[in-house]
């Protein structure tokens, strides 16, 4: 640093004088011509003089304050360094302390582990000694003695355990048969719906005998309209004052009564008319369809299905099976199985699809096959998930059930269509198909009896085994299946089984 402070002082010193001399003694030339230097006169030397003293005066004050500064620094920065150094210092001496403790410690447990393995050492030696003794004094070894104690503990608890797991068996039993009643009555509190059950046919009033004239038309030409239009049968001569109106598709049986209830507030009956009503009315119909399908998904949190599925639930709103409408049919099952599904630890999805979807064969009518082939064959149409698909095929125990899901779907419709006051069916109308089936097949020849079961879904034909041989069994199956088809109006399908069997009896004397 003083080295910087004399070279700076020598600067300034060497600009003073340089200054002084360019400014006092060297004068600028006035000519272009060559004249001898002048030397300055005493004022001017003395004027000089006194002006570089006082640059030299200013120039030692300015290297006197550098200094100063620069000295006030160094100390500044030697203060810093020694503080550092001191912190340092102060830093090693306890790291110094520590490893010296942690050093100590180490040594400590050290000697302690050596402590202690000499002492399990001698314990070891201790129980080999004690144990070598035992086995001298009672003569067995020490595997010996183990599964000799162990055989005794097992007699002696014998016992004990075989009641133990039968009390545990039968409190299980009792347990299990009591949770799955609370199961089953939460389920159906939980599913139970505010409606009553509907118990409706297609029946059109008429005003007057003279309406039902104009219906049928001159020579018949309005009701074979609306028949051929509707798809609908027209039966206006089984009771005065109304037409009946028959079709195993509700929404087209619905379509004819809309159509035909517009035709008689408006009077103008004839075949234009008719047309333009019909159509009119299949409009509407099929607008209504599809907001019932989705009222009825959105009423079970069921979203994105097809438009076509959709469809064919809001037909739901149109069909009634033994007086239980299908979508509060639909509505109470598909809550009941939800419920049981979060009970049972099931996937509530797959159950709830299961359940709004199981009965959509019902109103497929468009295709041959029972409600449930006609429903699964929709629902693999659409591609809909495998799961759901076995829900609708298992629920009537056409197939076995591959999964809990599928159980709970059929557990949810049994408790949903047998609770009291779920359906109805005219009693009359019953024993009338069932007695028609029967009739049926009893009328063929080589049939000993024939029994309507599963309320007129299936017909078993007993035949005489020295009539009909195993062949004829086939084709008389067939026979009694179509004439059944020609002659009864039934819902779904009539399977029909033919039985034969020969039986030889002899007693031993």
């Amino acid at each position: 640093m003083e080295y910087l402070i004399v070279a700076l002082v020598s600067i300034l010193v060497g600009g003073a004088g340089y200054y002084a001399y360019t400014n006092v003694y060297k004068k600028p030339s006035q000519t272009k011509k060559t004249v001898e230097p002048q030397h300055p006169s005493g004022e001017e030397e003395a004027g000089a003089r006194t002006k570089a003293k006082e640059i030299l005066l200013e120039a030692k004050d300015e290297a006197f304050r550098v200094k100063k500064e620069a000295e006030e620094e160094s100390a500044q920065v030697r203060k810093r360094s020694f503080e550092l150094e001191q912190r340092l210092v102060s830093k090693e001496e306890s790291i110094e302390k520590k490893l010296t403790a942690f050093e100590d410690k180490e040594q400590h447990l050290r000697t302690q582990q050596e402590e202690m393995q000499k002492k399990l050492a001698d314990v070891e030696k201790v129980k080999q000694e004690q144990l070598e003794k035992l086995e001298r004094v009672a003569g067995l070894t020490k595997d010996e003695a183990k599964a000799f104690l162990l055989e005794a503990t097992e007699l002696r608890l014998k016992d004990e355990v075989a009641r133990r797991i039968r009390e545990a068996e039968a409190e299980a039993k009792e347990t299990s048969d009591k949770k799955a009643r609370e199961l089953i009555v939460d389920a159906m509190f939980h599913g139970a719906t505010d409606y009553v059950a509907e118990y409706t046919v297609s029946v059109v009033k008429l005003p007057d005998e003279e309406m039902k004239g104009r219906i049928i038309g001159k020579e018949g030409r309005n009701i074979k309209t609306f028949e051929q239009l509707t798809g609908v049968d027209f039966d206006v001569d089984e009771t005065p004052g109304e037409i009946r109106l028959s079709c195993f598709d509700p929404v087209r049986r619905e379509i004819a009564r809309v159509a035909l209830e517009k035709l008689m507030k408006d009077g103008r009956i004839h075949p234009a008319r008719i047309e333009e009503v019909v159509r009119r009315t299949q409009d509407e119909i099929e607008r209504i369809v599809h907001q019932e399908g989705e009222k009825l998904c959105h009423k079970l949190g069921i979203y994105n299905l097809p438009p076509e599925i959709i469809d064919y639930l809001g037909k739901f709103k149109y069909r009634f099976s033994y007086g239980q409408n299908l979508i509060a049919h639909t509505l109470e099952e598909t809550k009941i199985g939800v419920k049981l599904a979060y009970e049972l630890g099931a996937d509530p999805q797959i159950v709830k699809l299961g359940c709004l979807l199981h009965d959509i064969g019902k109103v497929v009518a468009d295709e041959e096959g029972t409600h449930v082939e006609l429903g699964v064959e929709l629902l693999k149409k659409f591609k809909l998930p495998e799961e759901v698909v076995d829900s609708v095929a298992e629920h009537h125990e056409d197939k076995p059930f591959s999964r809990v899901e599928s159980v709970i779907v059929y557990i949810a419709d049994a408790i949903s269509g047998s609770r009291p006051g779920a359906r109805y069916e005219a009693y009359d109308e019953y024993i009338k198909r069932v007695t028609s089936i029967e009739d049926i097949s009893k009328s063929f020849p080589g049939v000993s009896d024939a029994f309507a079961v599963s309320a007129g879904r299936e017909v078993r034909v007993i035949v005489f085994p020295d009539k009909i041989d195993d062949a004829a069994t086939t084709k008389l199956a067939h026979d009694i299946a179509e004439k059944i088809h020609n002659d009864v109006t039934y819902p779904g399908s009539v399977k029909v089984t033919v039985l034969r069997e020969t039986r030889a009896t002899d007693v031993a004397k």
